[in-house]
């Protein structure tokens, strides 16, 4: 339900979401039965010497040592990555990997246990309802990747794996969890899950209720998942069921000038929305002839409502979505005269369609087919790799409006490479170097609003080139990168396209992005741990009449520090501070705005104490209370508040 915005003007789709829990599947013996697995840089479990080149990884450890509520919070707590305030009330920050502002959700693939989540919408997928506590890494890997992932994986992917219960953990083991806050926050979790050698079977529920910052901004949600998985000789299989229902009320944007009066204001203090979604995944693995197998498959269907009030008036949106994946992959790992290969082979089919119900349906369908090569090979201090895609999409639309302007049926095909390299200097450091071509083809959303009626876009295509080192020791490590993206046909919303003067989504003149990454974590004394994140970007037009203009809603800068401190005596506590550079407002383009957004500085804590199987924790979200705001998509208007302070008490028990 969350990343609704003007680019959306005529009908708003405040409501979107990319759920699913699916399990992946891997090889194994029974005797092994429901081990950890690590989904990796090629789609499988991999080799530990061939974790994805140049990733930031996320460790359940310094997951739970946070103290974060949900698998959204912790991808920018801890790896640093900037988010932009969700619009309609959820905790689901839009992500963003390189700069690509309002559209960062489209230019970045998520991936929960080997399973796509991002869709054919204009979304951020849904990872609020993701048990947090049954996650046992995330990966993100910055920079061009649709060689494995396919469309949108430019600005990067985010690999999000989950725990499995192993002989271990045999038995019957869970959590109940609950916090209550400022903001009107009640939010409650429980899980267990029960294993034997070769079963094993979870369940987990979440409700969370908060009125949060602003007014007309209530928010509610309750989800349930449940699994089952079986391990036989050399393989495993398994399903999964996951459901969510989420009810929001929309608060609607401002002007600089309310803003500045009441930033907890409304604007649209009557809209609100719902949503429903259920997915059912099956998966597979195992070893046949030397040779590892693996599919999912998975269905979801998701149905969202929407009612907008206008002066004396109102519109009532009702949208049913329906999405079935089948993503087959094998795999060939060897060891030949002192070189480890890997070479993966796979395809994926994706069918997805939506209809709009009422007196004027619209029925919107895509459906992609890909194949994919992957081989990556290690010698001594040597690591190279190189992939290829190829995908075809074919996309129709029919509205039976008689002043419609999105009726099309076209096919687009679209191809991806990529080459990565690493070096190892010495134990410690490590040289890397990537260069590809990815893509992204326009949504259905963004389709049915297009300069030209009846026309969609052009698919859009990046070049992408990143170097980077890695240094690390004992007590710290150091990584940096400098990277470009080079972009012809960015898909984008721009205000003053269109026939009818609310905008249209364009493909933008050729555009760039390009920085420099840092990411370090040093030990400062035995009990205490410093890490930080630093970001910088420089976004522009590089052809056309905006030629050396900034691109919108991207900040140059963002830094972000943490220090942590963790005594072995059951206590825990950390301290964080991000900031964020000013930034062009959202229809800026052409760089004629005298003011931009501001910068801001936020501050978070958290403190924890452990009494036997209990945990009691205190922490606390914009700690100075400063009133600011990341997204606002006119100039001096359009504003959506980010969130005041807000300070919570939670406890955790686990059996």
């Amino acid at each position: 339900m969350n990343n609704s915005n003007s680019r959306c003007t005529p009908a708003p789709l405040a409501l979107a979401v990319a759920l699913c829990f699916a399990a992946p599947a891997f090889a194994q013996t029974a005797a092994q039965a429901l081990a950890p697995v690590v989904v990796t840089g090629a789609r499988f479990d991999s080799d530990p010497s061939l974790l994805p080149i140049g990733a930031t990884v996320i460790s359940a450890a310094e997951i739970r040592r946070s103290g974060v509520s949900d698998v959204n919070q912790a991808i920018r707590k801890i790896g640093g990555v900037l988010g932009h305030q969700s619009l309609d009330g959820s905790p689901d920050f839009a992500l963003d990997l390189r700069g690509f502002g309002t559209n960062s959700s489209q230019n970045m693939v998520v991936m929960l246990d080997g399973v796509r989540l991002s869709e054919n919408e204009l979304s951020s997928a849904i990872l609020s309802t993701i048990p947090v506590d049954s996650v046992e890494r995330i990966e993100i890997t910055r920079g061009g990747s649709s060689v494995l992932f396919g469309d949108g994986a430019t600005g990067g992917v985010i690999q999000i794996v989950t725990k499995r219960p192993g002989a271990r953990t045999a038995g019957t083991h869970g959590s109940v969890f609950g916090e209550a806050g400022q903001l009107g926050l009640r939010e409650g979790r429980a899980a267990m899950t029960h294993s034997t050698d070769s079963w094993a079977f979870d369940l987990s529920g979440g409700a969370l209720d908060t009125d949060n910052y602003r007014d007309n901004n209530k928010f509610k949600s309750r989800s349930v998942n449940a699994g089952a998985q079986v391990a036989f000789p050399d393989g495993r299989a398994g399903v999964r069921l996951s459901s969510t229902r989420q009810d929001s009320r929309f608060a609607g944007s401002l002007s600089q000038a309310q803003f500045d009066t009441n930033p907890r204001q409304a604007s649209t203090p009557d809209d609100f929305g719902s949503l429903d979604s259920d997915r059912f995944t099956a998966f597979i693995e195992a070893k046949v002839a030397g040779y590892d197998l693996a599919a999912e498959l998975s269905h979801r269907r998701k149905e969202l409502e929407a009612t907008y009030f206008f002066g004396t008036g109102s519109a009532a949106l009702d949208y049913e979505s329906k999405q079935t994946q089948f993503s087959p992959r094998v795999r060939k790992l060897g060891q030949f005269g002192g070189v480890l290969n890997e070479a993966v082979a796979g395809i994926d089919f994706i069918d997805w369609t939506r209809d709009q119900k009422g007196a004027m349906p619209v029925k919107a369908t895509q459906k992609s087919k890909a194949l994919y090569l992957r081989d990556e090979v290690k010698w001594d201090a040597f690591r190279l790799a190189a992939g290829v895609r190829r995908e075809l999409f074919e996309k129709q639309n029919a509205d039976a409006a008689p002043w419609a302007t999105a009726n099309y049926d076209v096919t687009q095909g679209l191809n991806a490479w990529d080459m990565q390299g690493s070096y190892a200097l010495s134990p410690k450091a490590t040289l890397h170097a990537k260069i590809g071509h990815s893509y992204r083809v326009a949504n259905a959303d963004e389709n049915g609003y297009t300069p030209v009626p009846n026309t969609v876009l052009q698919p859009q295509t990046s070049h992408d080139l990143e170097l980077g080192t890695t240094y690390t020791d004992g007590s710290g490590k150091l990584s940096a990168r400098v990277f470009r993206h080079e972009l012809r046909n960015e898909i984008f919303y721009d205000p003053t396209a269109g026939a009818f003067g609310f905008g249209a989504n364009t493909n933008l003149a050729p555009t760039k992005r390009q920085g420099f990454e840092l990411d370090a974590s040093a030990e400062l004394a035995r009990d205490w741990t410093l890490s930080g994140h630093y970001q910088r970007v420089k976004a522009t037009f590089t052809e056309g009449a905006m030629s050396g203009r900034e691109m919108v809603l991207v900040p140059k800068n963002v830094l972000s520090a943490r220090l942590t401190w963790t005594p072995a005596d059951g206590q825990t506590a950390d301290i964080g501070a991000q900031w964020v550079d000013s930034q062009r407002f959202g229809s800026d383009f052409d760089n004629s705005c005298i003011a931009r957004i501001p910068s801001y500085t936020t501050l978070d804590a958290r403190y924890a104490r452990k009494f036997g199987a209990w945990e009691v924790a205190l922490s606390g979200l914009n700690l100075t209370d400063k009133n600011y705001y990341g997204m606002a998509f006119q100039c001096r208007g359009g504003i959506y508040t980010s969130d005041g302070r807000q300070l919570k008490l939670s406890a955790r028990y686990e059996f």
